[in-house]
């Protein structure tokens, strides 16, 4: 990860791209899917990868990055992660990972020019790292990381100076991992971007010219490093056709069979972040996921030559920050993105910043979706329309219906803890509808008080069982409300709902926010709701707005309710008012 996504902030990272990238993040998730089967014109394509290289790169899946560790700045624990142990490589192992990426920011632990020194006790740390990963027969890709954008960026402004640091530093990561297994790999650098340049065309030039003094140093240094796996990425590790055919004519220039490739992959960016209304995983973020691993196939794994998509998850997942992306649709896209990068090829590493995998407890924080991850890998699961089922908390209960999505497998049953639920008496099965009768759901419900009720499991020939929740709930109720534009708290009720999304519009029917090109807003960057008592507006959604203007915010909740509500900013003052 780099700076360019903003999940580098000082001290944890958030999902949130800075404002100045948003319009550009947009502009590219917009744009018409470039037909999988797309090439530069005249275009051969680079020579296939030796069977040694692909035979690696497929003994690497699944794979796993220790996230904000030795690339946090400026130090291992500096984002909130403990210290490396053994017992945290060996646990990794026992969930079935088998290999790490081992991200490494190097240029803070430096001396001056002309020699760049790295300091002894870091190169020691990282080396531990290695040794310990290597001795539990994990492979290990060892990469340059947020260098990428603290120093290497200014390739095209100060390119004597950084070329020469980056062949410095490559230089002493070869000759002190010269002797280590081949299980042991090298990534020339993390996500490339470039400062100041003319546009593409000079990008690709300056990370050719990147990748190949990497490529020369490490060769160069004998040992394993004569024939040691080497990794490389497209343009800021983005798998557009264009990044992809520039790599393509990388690896003919270089041709050398023991080299892969790596791009990553957080999703279709509006789903991955929750704005402009993408709250699912949709048709279109699926085609965004298919479209992106079959140019991948495409462009190199069809031609032999393997891919390791170096990092993936989505954007705004966090344990700490719970419902910006609804925990059913989150299980979809793991489990259609496992499904597609084993239909391609494609060798997977979850990035992993302490967001899945506890390092203290060694435990993961949510078990039911890492379950969910690490069955993809082997297999397809059943997922359904939702994971929820809503009944309001008066009136008489009926019936509900979901949609099956079998994904191959076959529909076995409803289970509630340790009874079966009966076909025919509590639900019935039509083609891929699922409907609970209102018997069953009254059952269920019990006392009806607010939240979830009871939770059942839908069941599958195959894979990890779908779980939905029957909640009891009532229409939300927020009040009225004041403060200032360094943010507004609107007291809520939620009585049983939760908040999917918020909409923003002024009293002429333009959009209001941040995000003024869509009426929904991002979660985070305009509103929140981590508590049970409230919805927070940002202090940036709150100076966005214009002066005087009154603002109709309407907000979406999972159970299909909507509730309005009405902002004015005055100067600095905020007022919120109920409708």
């Amino acid at each position: 990860m780099t700076r360019r996504l903003a999940r580098l902030l000082p001290r944890r990272r958030s999902s949130r791209p800075p404002r100045r990238l948003a319009a550009l993040l947009l502009a590219i998730a917009l744009l018409p899917l470039a037909p999988a089967t797309a090439r530069a014109a005249g275009s051969a394509g680079p020579p296939p990868s030796a069977p040694a290289a692909r035979s690696a790169v497929a003994a690497m899946q699944p794979g796993w990055n220790m996230g904000n560790t030795y690339d946090a700045v400026p130090d291992e624990t500096s984002w909130g992660n403990p210290p490396v142990t053994r017992e945290l490589l060996r646990k990794v192992k026992s969930q079935g990972f088998r290999s790490i990426r081992l991200p490494v920011t190097w240029g803070t632990h430096q001396g001056p020019a002309p020699d760049h020194t790295i300091d002894p006790a870091w190169t020691a740390k990282v080396r531990q790292v290695v040794d310990w990963a290597l001795a539990e027969d994990l492979y290990v890709l060892l990469d340059m990381h947020h260098d990428s954008w603290m120093w290497v960026s200014t390739l095209s402004t100060d390119h004597d100076a950084v070329l020469a640091r980056y062949r410095a530093t490559w230089t002493q990561i070869a000759r002190e991992f010269r002797d280590r297994p081949s299980r042991l790999v090298f990534e020339s650098i993390n996500e490339p971007t470039f400062s100041a340049t003319s546009g593409d065309e000079e990008n690709y030039r300056l990370l050719a010219e990147l990748n190949k003094a990497f490529h020369r140093i490490v060769r160069d240094s004998g040992g394993g490093n004569a024939t040691r796996l080497l990794v490389l990425p497209t343009l800021y590790t983005n798998a557009d056709q264009g990044r992809l055919d520039a790599l393509a004519a990388e690896l003919t220039d270089l041709n050398d069979p023991m080299v892969a490739t790596t791009i990553h992959f957080y999703g279709w960016w509006p789903f991955s972040v929750n704005i402009a209304g993408y709250t699912r995983f949709d048709s279109t973020s699926e085609q965004d996921l298919t479209a992106t691993f079959d140019r991948a196939y495409d462009t190199f794994v069809a031609r032999g030559i393997p891919v390791v998509i170096g990092e993936y998850a989505l954007l705004a997942y966090d344990h700490n920050r719970p419902g910006i992306i609804q925990r059913g649709e989150q299980r979809k896209y793991f489990e259609f993105l496992g499904h597609h990068a084993r239909r391609r090829g494609l060798t997977t590493m979850l990035w992993d910043a302490g967001q899945f995998l506890n390092r203290t407890t060694l435990r993961q924080r949510d078990p039911e979706l890492f379950d969910q991850i690490r069955s993809s890998w082997t297999t397809r699961s059943g997922t359904a329309s939702s994971d929820t089922v809503f009944l309001p908390r008066s009136g008489a209960v009926t019936s509900r219906t979901l949609t099956l999505n079998p994904n191959g497998t076959d529909f076995q049953g409803l289970r509630h803890g340790s009874r079966n639920l009966l076909k025919g008496k509590d639900y019935t099965v039509s083609g891929d509808r699922l409907t609970l009768t209102a018997a069953a759901l009254t059952e269920l419900a019990g006392g009806r008080a607010y939240g979830a009720n009871a939770t059942l499991e839908a069941r599958f020939s195959r894979g990890v069982p779908w779980r939905i929740d029957v909640i009891t709930y009532d229409v939300p109720v927020l009040s009225d409300a004041s403060g200032d534009t360094g943010g507004l708290t609107i007291p809520t009720r939620f009585r049983g709902d939760m908040l999917a999304t918020m909409e923003a519009r002024y009293d002429d029917g333009s959009n209001a926010g941040p995000a003024n090109w869509t009426s929904y807003q991002q979660w985070d960057t305009a509103f929140s709701a981590y508590t049970g008592d409230s919805v927070e507006l940002t202090a940036e959604f709150l100076t966005s707005l214009r002066d005087g203007s009154r603002v109709t915010l309407t907000f979406h909740f999972w159970s299909g309710a909507t509730a309005t509500y009405h902002v004015t900013r005055s100067g600095s003052s905020v007022t919120g008012t109920a409708t």
